[in-house]
């Protein structure tokens, strides 16, 4: 049974450079232009990371703009046009806009406890994942790196197919209530979800019990269009690692970004995503570049 919720269209790059912002160069303009790929609107990201924002411009001296993208496809219609200069994005994003764009990572934010779960009910008699064939199991967004493409993987690794061997929903933050209901077997999700959904559960861990918890993911990481100047990269590179508690405990100041409590700068690579890359096959996605995710 395939996924009935997966979106796999070409949308030309083009597409998206209409978008409004801020023309020109920032390396003319002497501005830096930000954008957060899970944000929507000004408004939104002056709220989430508008403390960041003056941190970042007081640590680099240079002046930081935001600029609102919708999804991960207005963020590589950006960086392809030019208008933007940073992307803050997760890992799954990072994949689709490192191939559609050739952005590169400047600096990664290595959450605590970023992981993938599958969990089950108490009372499903489900004990093992190979009895998750014929079932039907909830996950959260198309294309989330912890809820969909990590869980994907975890299903994978134990010898399913999950567009063939079982039913795949995605029902984003309903996804606990489905199993509590019955509607599903078991959840795939972030492992942090899984804590934060069974917090008030009491005997969480009898109640719902995990059948398998994977791997810590690839960081969330901060990337530079294709042709940004030398001198702006290094110039945020070194602002990053010189400030970087600075510049989290301004970030923790958005109530929505609390699961990056404890978070730390790593350095990375783009072989680091590879494992990304096998997630959206293990989802049946060959070519990241047509892909359109939630």
């Amino acid at each position: 049974m395939r996924t009935p919720t997966l979106v796999a269209l070409a949308v030309p790059v083009i597409a998206a450079a209409a978008l409004t912002g801020c023309g020109g160069d920032a390396d003319a303009a002497g501005t830096v232009r930000l954008a957060v790929t899970d944000l929507q609107g000004l408004e939104e990201l002056q709220r989430e990371f508008g403390a960041f924002e003056t941190e970042l411009e007081r640590a680099s001296g240079l002046p930081v703009e935001f600029f609102p993208v919708t999804d991960r496809v207005a963020a590589a219609g950006a960086l392809a046009g030019d208008q933007v200069d940073l992307v803050f994005t997760g890992p799954a994003e990072y994949v689709v806009l490192n191939e559609r764009t050739d952005a590169a990572p400047l600096i990664a934010i290595r959450r605590p406890d970023y992981h993938s779960c599958l969990y089950t009910a108490a009372g499903s008699g489900i004990t093992d994942t190979d009895q998750l064939r014929g079932q039907k199991i909830a996950m959260s967004d198309v294309g989330s790196t912890s809820g969909h493409l990590g869980p994907s993987q975890l299903l994978v690794d134990a010898g399913i197919d999950p567009q063939e061997d079982l039913e795949v929903l995605t029902v984003g933050d309903a996804q606990h209530q489905a199993l509590v209901r019955g509607d599903v077997a078991a959840v795939g999700t972030g492992c942090h979800d899984y804590e934060e959904f069974t917090a008030d559960e009491p005997n969480a861990a009898v109640a719902f019990p995990l059948l398998v918890e994977g791997p810590p993911l690839p960081p969330d990481v901060v990337l530079y269009r294709d042709g940004l100047d030398p001198a702006v990269v290094e110039t945020m590179r070194t602002a990053f690692e010189e400030n970087f508690p600075t510049l989290l405990a301004a970030m923790l100041q958005g109530k929505d970004n609390a699961k990056y409590e404890g978070a730390e700068l790593v350095a990375v690579d783009d072989g680091d995503y590879d494992v990304v890359r096998d997630m959206y096959r293990a989802i049946g996605v060959e070519d990241t570049t047509e892909f359109v995710g939630g």
